[in-house]
C-alpha cells in the first residue's frame, strides 16, 4: 500500500471537503466505470453492500462490472449526512432499469472511513429497492 496515490481531499475533513468527497464519489459512480470507481478505495478496502461482503479493489471492480451489466440507465444522487475527522456518512438514492425494463429506485445510507491518503478503507451500505413506474422517476 506504499505506492497508493493520495486522493484529495484527505482527512481530517471539514464540511466543505466532506461535501467535495461526496460529489467526487457521485460523479465516479455515475461514470459506471468500475476501475475509476475502485481507484478511490484502498487495495484492501472492506465493503458491506446489502448482504454482500466485498474485499479489495479487484472484488470491487468485479462487483461493479456485474452490477452495471444488470442495472441499465443507472443514475445516482448522494447527499451529505454527517462527517468526522476521517469518516463521512451519506444518504443516497439511485434509479435503474432491469433487463425486463422494470424501473427501480434504491434508497440507502453509507458509512465511509478513509485512510490518511484520502482513500476509502471501509464502506458499509444499507440499501432498499422499490419498483417504480417510468413516470415516477426523479433522476
Amino acid at each position: 500500500m506504499e505506492n497508493e496515490k493520495i486522493k484529495q481531499p484527505v482527512p481530517p475533513f471539514t464540511l466543505k471537503t466532506a461535501k467535495q468527497k461526496i460529489q467526487m464519489a457521485e460523479d465516479a459512480w455515475n461514470s459506471k466505470d468500475p476501475v475509476k470507481v475502485s481507484n478511490a478505495y484502498t487495495l484492501d478496502s472492506e465493503w458491506r453492500n446489502r448482504s454482500q461482503f466485498i474485499n479489495g479493489r479487484e472484488e470491487i471492480q468485479r462487483f461493479l462490472a456485474e452490477k452495471w451489466e444488470e442495472e441499465h440507465n443507472y443514475k445516482l444522487k448522494k447527499e451529505y449526512w454527517a462527517h468526522g475527522d476521517d469518516r463521512i456518512a451519506v444518504r443516497f438514492e439511485y434509479e435503474f432499469q432491469n433487463g425486463e425494463g422494470q424501473w427501480f429506485r434504491a434508497y440507502g445510507n453509507e458509512n465511509w472511513e478513509f485512510d490518511e491518503k484520502g482513500l476509502m478503507k471501509k464502506r458499509f451500505a444499507s440499501i432498499n429497492d422499490i419498483a417504480i413506474t417510468e413516470e415516477e422517476r426523479r433522476l
